[in-house]
């Protein structure tokens, strides 16, 4: 599945004590392109064949204050 045709994506295990790596991001839900929720293994698939994407949606969800 390509992570450019989800909707909805949301990242979870982001921390600031990972910062810069966020080693443990991983997406904890999304939607394909017609709207149905991905199931935990097609999540856990796309972190596995996409860990860029995991690691641009980390830095995006990151919050940068105090």
């Amino acid at each position: 599945m390509n992570p450019s045709q989800l909707k909805h994506v949301s990242i979870d295990g982001v921390s600031k004590d990972d910062y810069p790596e966020f080693l443990d991001a991983y997406i904890a839900y999304a939607e394909d392109g017609k709207g149905n929720a991905l199931t935990e293994d097609q999540l856990i698939a796309i972190g596995n064949d996409h860990p860029d994407f995991v690691q641009e949606m980390a830095h995006e969800s990151y919050t940068w204050c105090c």
